[in-house]
């Protein structure tokens, strides 16, 4: 359950910075190819996930996302550590 909190509000940073319907988000999209999302695109959305969440994901880990599973497993470690 805990994983859908974070997907949920991954989705809706993604739908509000790229304009893309949040229902039609899936794990494997790719942030570029599928979401057409450029690096600092990509790094807006984390940064606001980061505001809304209370917490700081590790930039370098950041920069190795591809897919939204990367983002929601990357959110996810942060949080629970």
């Amino acid at each position: 359950k805990e994983r859908r909190m974070e997907f949920e509000v991954l989705k809706k940073h993604i739908s509000e910075v790229l304009g893309v319907d949040a229902n039609e988000i899936t794990e494997d999209m790719e942030f570029d190819k599928d979401l057409g999302a450029d690096s600092l695109d990509t790094f807006q959305i984390l940064m606001d996930v980061e505001e809304e969440l209370g917490m700081t994901v590790d930039e370098e880990k950041a920069e190795s996302i591809k897919t939204v599973g990367d983002a929601v497993r990357l959110i996810k470690e942060t949080m629970e550590a």
